[in-house]
């Protein structure tokens, strides 16, 4: 037996030193990779991405072969360990940044995220909780430490390495051939891999090294997705133009009721003009769009509060789960007194917080890939609160209790027309902790502008922002003592604890507001950046009292809009953050043009549409998921034939046009400059 055992060892050992052993051990890496990263991150693990996954790891594992046999033996070597450790941290990161903003980091971010160390608690804490995914994931990079001893690592000729170049290039086109086989429609892996950019759902359909290759080039090459801005198919003859959207001017006719009692939100911009004048072919086809549309009505809320001064505040990680009445009394006042709404939905974007500003702030949607707010710091931007009110002569000041610089916001806040920007590190002077206070930044900051009117203020609060524990996270620790009887698991008692800080932030900024004889000639506008991953879906659930539903319940939030004083009012449609600025504009009866903002104004005769990043969509009747391809109706009656894919045209349209209104700096191109 002893003898046996030798023998078996020596055929191993000389089948490890084959020339051929390497490539092989490399394909088997980065299979392992990918099938243990789908086990613990992809839902649909035996979706198309498993065997897609599969074969381009062949191509892969062939280049890795070229790239550690090119040059003489000891540095491909050294060579072979930068190649598995990148691997590994590339698999290993993602998994861990997965885990704690739910998306994936792309190229971009990667490159322009060395501010993500600062957050180094909560990275660390993530990989204490997930130690043993982790380990599961990397056992082929422990297997390569005893293996690499003995796998050869020999210079090969130039001639062999130039066929299996070639080699792996045909296997690399055979393996795209392949991915009509799986279908063409949206988010299939052919359209990833050659329109549409979504990093989720290229990890799911295409696997991590695929999607990562794509992202680099793309990046590389200055890629721009082919955006498809064909009108929409006929309106379905069953369906009532009372539940079509703003989208083509031929939807139908309203009852005219607002329209000619108050008008509409329109400017006078003869798109039909621009169009034939315009050298830029894209331009030209966007002037087309946009002259298409039907604009929104003014209404009876059209300047309900002209003239007043406005705090905007973008919530770090707010939910509705953060209002109580007993816990946080001035967010449950704030929330009861002004508009309800009891429809509302914050989507998460691929840049979370920063991605979320630039939605509620401009109206439209952020391009997939990018950091949408930074790149739009050179950009027209006319309709954004600071630039209207600096425009009609409000000082215009805003804050963040962070990094000032973080995600660019010392280039994108004074565009927004913010005349004045402080944060840690360029002015805002407050306790050096993490996170950093909400209520300190409001106590510092208010006696700055409050006796400056009319004035508008922006606040990117940071108090609400994950880690939610009691150790790492200094605002839980400060407020422990209030959740500390709560019938709650640790996460959810620190983050309630966390909002109990904005809370009295907001208690604060009332009495100041009061002391300064303003508070009822100020309007406070909150809404979330996004909801509160830094909990996980159980905990969330917990939260909410039942299972939470991860498709669009998920998604689901608060917004406030309150004056002191005012009447409230429910809002019952589906609405989201894309609105808020032609909600807010249209009741500080603003000139704008809604036909140019992505969202509507929730008061005008515009029908609901709440479109998720995965374009997954919500309206008056139905909601759409593109995950599972399920359209549900939601108002119990049936939807007319045509409905799906009408709506995914008018969806597809908005996005597409968004993305070219940042690249092409399209407010500019129409003469509206701030």
């Amino acid at each position: 037996m002893p003898q046996t055992l030798k023998r078996a060892a020596r055929l191993c050992l000389s089948a490890l030193r084959h020339p051929l052993a390497l490539p092989l051990f490399y394909f088997g890496m980065l299979w392992a990779f990918e099938w243990t990263f789908r086990v613990w991150e992809v839902p649909d693990f035996y979706g198309p991405g498993l065997w897609l996954s599969l074969i381009f790891c062949v191509p892969a594992a062939l280049l890795l072969w070229v790239l550690s046999t090119s040059l003489p033996r000891r540095l491909n070597r050294v060579i072979a360990w930068i190649l598995v450790l990148g691997t590994a941290l590339l698999f290993g990161s993602q998994m861990v940044y997965h885990r704690i903003f739910y998306t994936y980091y792309t190229v971009y971010s990667a490159a322009n995220g060395g501010q993500v160390l600062e957050f180094i608690n909560e990275i660390l804490f993530t990989i204490r909780r997930n130690w043993v995914q982790l380990l599961t994931l990397l056992i082929p990079f422990f297997l390569w430490i005893p293996l690499q001893c003995v796998l050869c690592f020999e210079r090969r000729r130039p001639a062999r390495q130039g066929l299996t170049l070639v080699m792996a290039a045909c296997l690399h086109v055979l393996c795209r051939l392949t991915l009509p086989l799986a279908g063409t429609q949206d988010f299939s892996p052919w359209d990833l891999y050659y329109r549409t950019v979504s990093i989720d759902y290229s990890m799911e359909q295409l696997g991590v090294v695929s999607t990562m290759r794509i992202d680099l080039w793309r990046l590389a090459t200055g890629f721009e997705p082919e955006y498809e801005v064909e009108a929409p198919p006929p309106v379905p003859e069953a369906l009532s133009p009372d539940e079509m959207p703003d989208e083509p001017a031929e939807t139908g006719e309203d009852d005219g009721t607002d329209r000619e009692t108050y008008g509409v939100n329109a400017l006078d911009i003869d798109f039909e003009a621009l169009a034939a004048a315009e050298n830029d072919e894209t331009i030209a086809d966007m002037h087309r769009y946009f002259g298409s549309l039907e604009p929104s009505s003014k209404n009876e809320k059209t300047g309900m509060f002209a003239g007043c001064n406005l705090i905007w505040i973008t919530a770090e990680g707010f939910s509705q789960y953060a209002i109580d009445k007993e816990l946080t009394p001035t967010l449950y006042r704030l929330a009861n007194e002004g508009f309800r709404f009891a429809n509302w939905y914050t989507p998460l974007w691929g840049v979370s917080t920063s991605d979320g500003e630039y939605v509620a702030l401009t109206g439209l949607y952020p391009k997939a890939g990018v950091w949408s707010l930074y790149q739009s710091a050179e950009n027209a931007l006319p309709f954004t609160a600071g630039n209207q009110l600096r425009a009609l002569g409000y000082s215009c000041r805003a804050y963040h209790n962070h990094t000032y610089t973080y995600y660019g916001r010392e280039k994108s806040h004074p565009n927004l027309g913010y005349d004045e920007y402080k944060g840690v590190g360029n002015g805002l002077e407050i306790t050096d902790q993490w996170p950093e206070s909400d209520l300190e930044m409001i106590d510092v900051t208010t006696d700055e502008y409050v006796r400056d009117e009319p004035f508008h203020t922006y606040y990117m609060t940071v108090s609400g922002h994950l880690l939610y524990d009691f150790l790492s996270n200094s605002i839980a620790g400060k407020n422990r003592s209030l959740v500390e009887d709560l019938p709650y698991s640790e996460g959810v008692k620190a983050y309630l604890a966390c909002n109990i800080e904005l809370d009295r932030a907001l208690e604060l900024l009332l009495e100041r507001l009061e002391e300064a004889g303003v508070l009822e000639n100020t309007v406070i506008v909150l809404s979330a950046d996004h909801y509160p991953y830094g909990l996980s879906l159980e905990e969330l659930s917990e939260l909410a009292g039942h299972e939470i539903d991860s498709d669009f319940e998920l998604y689901r939030n608060a917004c406030i809009i309150y004056r002191h004083g005012m009447e409230s009012e429910t809002i019952d449609e589906p609405c989201s953050s894309i609105d808020l600025l032609p909600t807010v504009s249209n009741l500080m009866g603003w000139a704008f043009d809604s036909r140019l903002l992505m969202g509507r104004d929730v008061f005008s005769d515009a029908k609901p549409l709440v479109i998720l990043s995965n374009r997954s969509y919500i309206t008056g009747k139905a909601r759409y998921n593109t995950r599972t391809g399920e359209l549900e109706p939601t108002a119990g009656e049936p939807l007319p034939e045509g409905y799906q894919e009408y709506y995914s045209a008018v969806v597809s349209n908005k996005m597409a046009y968004s993305s070219l209104i940042l690249d092409k700096d399209y407010y500019a191109s129409l003469g509206l400059e701030p």
